[in-house]
């Protein structure tokens, strides 16, 4: 029963997460220029893989529907923690971020450099969070099918994060390299 409920409330998570994202389209800014089609089409494909293997029920046969930790309680409980606190710091960055956010890599109409609240501790915050997120939910999930869409939404925003950066750097030539170099990309201080 405890199972349930934390995985009901790891979904839940998610769900609110996802209607943050919905309400926020209608606050953005006018596009000026965005990423080439062909990357966007493949981070999405590669994030849609990832999050079909983390919640989805199709690849639970074989090898990635095995456990790669006990199904105990405190993977269950740390695998929720972690998963609401990833999805509120994504929140946090993503309202700080305002009408300057978009779903594709953008630049926005009198974009802004965004330095302070979570993009003062690192670059990509929104991503910092969904990647938290994402392994407290593989945690709580506990099989391999959730390790393997850990790395394959990593790679999704490794690629959508080296595209930001290009524009960014394009977009702000003297104030991003600065920022760059004071706040680190993912993880604070390391990476």
């Amino acid at each position: 029963m405890v199972a349930f409920n934390a995985g009901s409330a790891i979904g839940f998570t998610w769900e609110i997460t996802g209607l943050v994202w919905l309400a926020g389209l209608v606050f953005t800014k006018r596009t000026v220029r965005s990423q080439p089609s062909g990357t966007r089409l493949f981070h999405i494909a590669l994030g849609a893989l990832g999050f079909a293997l983390l919640g989805g029920h199709w690849f639970r046969q074989g090898w990635l529907g095995m456990r790669f930790v006990a199904p105990l309680h405190a993977f269950t409980v740390a695998g929720l923690v972690f998963t609401v606190a990833g999805c509120a710091f994504a929140i946090w960055a993503r309202l700080t971020l305002g009408s300057n956010w978009s779903g594709r890599v953008t630049v926005k109409e009198g974009h802004e450099l965004i330095t302070w609240g979570p993009y003062g501790l690192t670059r990509h915050p929104i991503y910092t969070g969904l990647m938290t997120a994402v392994v407290g939910t593989a945690l709580a999930g506990g099989e391999w099918r959730c390790v393997v869409a850990i790395v394959v939404i990593l790679l999704a925003l490794m690629v959508k994060m080296g595209q930001e950066e290009k524009l960014m750097l394009q977009t702000f030539p003297l104030a991003y390299p600065e920022y760059r170099q004071r706040v680190k990309a993912l993880i604070p201080g390391i990476f």
